[in-house]
């Protein structure tokens, strides 16, 4: 599904919904009880407070990458969300498809070795078993089960926390105060100020910035299926793109050979290239992949030293 329009404003829809949203928030209590498990090397949670959007997997890998660069050896740990797979298994993109193990993994297995298991507990067992020495969860804030040694609270800028309401009245997982008080700092990605109050936590800026060839001025059909859709079309158009066409999918949409073929030819006939997200592309079967350009974007920190304090920091704690 897409975020709902209703998400992002107190509005009659959401105060509607928000009995729900306490139940929700009281079953979400409830499974906090679990006794947690605590893996044998540390575990860094790159969560959110949201449903989807935030910009956690690109967090991840930015952390994944500044690991690898100080000689660790880094796994990445995910859920595997939109995947058959229930794991633990350790992602082979030669081999797995986005159905079997989900579109995140497949971006994280490029970078360092990436685990997919339902049971969290399973999957970083393993993880550190195969000589992992720092584990990345890839979300994960609301799972009780595993203990982390730090958890990052990521943070869509322009998004926020919407209208501030439980699911389903609004796009909260749990409550924020309740995740910022499990969380070391927050990753705010954008350069929008948050429109509601400031979190109560350390606070460290980052954006999204390309590192495709240059598309700035070239004409384009964009497509993406992912949470919020509009926020590709912003950044292609805040990189000087030009679209001439837009389609917008549901998020983790699974791709029909007929709707590709559909895509390149309304491109074709407007004489544009057809360009989609990395983790659209990962999703695409690979015979439908011809033709198709990927905008790709990586997470750069506003202030590089505040990533590097952070990984010191955890890793001394570990090493302690």
């Amino acid at each position: 599904m897409q975020t709902p329009a209703f998400w992002s404003s107190d509005n009659a829809v959401s105060r509607a919904l928000s009995p729900l949203g306490v139940l929700y928030g009281g079953l979400a209590c409830l499974r906090r009880n679990a006794q947690p498990y605590r893996a044998p090397v540390p575990v860094l949670c790159i969560g959110n407070v949201t449903a989807g959007g935030a910009g956690k997997t690109p967090v991840a890998l930015a952390f994944g990458k500044l690991a690898l660069s100080r000689g660790f050896a880094v796994a990445f740990l995910s859920r595997g969300y939109g995947g058959t797979l229930s794991g633990p298994v350790k992602v082979d993109p030669q081999v797995h498809t986005a159905v079997e193990v989900g579109d995140e993994p497949l971006l994280l297995a490029q970078v360092a070795p990436a685990w997919i298991s339902r049971d969290r507990v399973k999957g970083a067992a393993a993880a550190a078993s195969a000589g992992a020495e720092l584990i990345i969860m890839d979300d994960g804030l609301q799972n009780p089960h595993l203990i982390k040694d730090m958890t990052l609270l990521v943070v869509d800028a322009a998004f926020g926390f919407g209208n501030g309401r439980l699911i389903p009245a609004g796009p909260l997982r749990e409550p924020v105060e309740r995740a910022v008080r499990r969380s070391r700092a927050a990753i705010l990605v954008g350069d929008r100020a948050l429109d509601r109050p400031a979190l109560t936590l350390s606070t460290i800026k980052a954006s999204l910035r390309p590192t495709s060839r240059d598309f700035a001025g070239r004409e384009v059909l964009a497509f993406a299926g992912i949470a919020r859709p509009q926020k590709f079309h912003t950044t292609l158009q805040a990189n000087g793109v030009k679209i001439v066409d837009w389609q917008p999918f549901a998020d983790h949409h699974v791709y029909a050979a007929a709707e590709i073929e559909d895509l390149a030819k309304r491109a074709s006939g407007l004489g544009a290239s057809l360009v989609t997200t990395e983790k659209d592309y990962v999703r695409l079967p690979v015979q439908l992949r011809k033709g198709i350009e990927v905008f790709a974007v990586d997470l750069v920190p506003n202030d590089p030293r505040e990533f590097d304090a952070l990984l010191d920091e955890l890793m001394n704690k570990a090493a302690r």
